[in-house]
């Protein structure tokens, strides 16, 4: 199983990006997916997760500007992002949990919010 993370880059504060991660290989029973991040210096954190159901879940200091959402058909997950400030920079990895319960992780991705 691999997942492909992409869309990060440079962007000014204020502006917006748009992040994918495509699953491929045998893949069973995909339950969650999901982002994290993670800071220079600093530890991996939660971002959002979206179930097979749909059900969304934020962590609280971004909702109402990053949105998590998902092709089943594609094995993909997306995270718009919007209102970027300085402090979202970070390598954004994404995350997939099966019903089985076993985890993969992304590559990661670099998002840089700087003018």
């Amino acid at each position: 199983v691999q997942l492909q993370a992409s869309g990060g880059g440079l962007v000014q504060p204020g502006g917006s990006l748009r992040l994918s991660c495509a699953a491929s290989g045998s893949i069973f029973n995909i339950n969650n997916m999901g982002w994290y991040r993670q800071a220079p210096g600093k530890q991996r954190g939660f971002v959002a997760t979206i179930t097979s159901g749909g059900y969304t879940n934020y962590a609280d200091s971004l909702k109402g500007r990053f949105t998590i959402s998902r092709d089943s058909a594609k094995n993909t997950v997306y995270l718009q992002m919007n209102s970027l400030k300085p402090e979202d920079t970070a390598v954004y990895y994404c995350k997939l949990t099966t019903t089985l319960g076993r985890t993969y992780w992304g590559q990661g991705t670099l998002v840089t919010v700087s003018s």
